[in-house]
């Protein structure tokens, strides 16, 4: 505090600095989302130049690039999570909803490839498995009423089937990631593999 500042001035100032320091921090999150979405290779200096920051500015909100990469799949998930809870409050059968929620997450997948190098490389992490947790706990919800309906074999635990349609997701992700599929192509044989998984029968024709 200077000689021309009272205690009150430097009590208002801290917020003030507080609340630039997270526009900033926005503003380079949101940078970061963008850009990577066309640039999946995007570094540091990129992204801070999109911001309208200094690249010291990004290392001191996201002090390395992975830390980065965390914050934008946080907020991809938060995305996920939000268009989830609306499919989900608008009801129906459990294959329709399940179907749903598998779309909403390759939509986002397609439009953020950003999301193969976190699948490929921090695969287990800590914060991996806290952003999964509230998914699978979704989807064991709709796979115990799908069972419960009918719609689905009633016979393996719902975990289970919940830990393997997941790992179909994972494996679809791998061959979009080695280029061995397209995301459509993926997509397509992703959702025939979990029906034959949930023991799904054709649906009979309208007359």
């Amino acid at each position: 505090m200077t000689a021309f500042e009272t205690p009150g001035d430097s009590s208002r100032a801290r917020p003030r600095r507080r609340a630039d320091a997270e526009r900033s921090r926005v503003a380079v999150l949101d940078a970061a989302v963008r850009l990577l979405a066309e640039r999946p290779d995007a570094g540091m200096a990129t992204i801070a130049a999109a911001a309208g920051v200094t690249r010291q500015t990004v290392y001191a909100h996201f002090g390395t690039r992975d830390a980065l990469l965390d914050a934008v799949a946080d907020r991809i998930t938060d995305q996920a999570m939000a268009a989830m809870n609306e499919a989900e409050e608008n009801g129906g059968p459990a294959l329709d909803q399940l179907l749903q929620l598998q779309d909403i997450g390759w939509r986002l997948f397609e439009r953020n490839p950003v999301l193969l190098q976190l699948g490929s490389t921090r695969a287990g992490t800590a914060a991996d498995q806290a952003r999964h947790e509230p998914v699978a706990a979704r989807l064991v919800r709709l796979i115990e009423k799908g069972q419960a309906s009918g719609e689905f074999d009633p016979a393996p635990p719902a975990t289970w089937l919940v830990a393997a349609v997941t790992a179909l997701g994972h494996a679809a992700g791998d061959e979009v990631g080695a280029d061995r599929m397209s995301v459509e192509e993926a997509a397509t044989w992703l959702r025939t593999a979990t029906l034959a998984l949930l023991g799904v029968r054709p649906r009979n024709p309208a007359p």
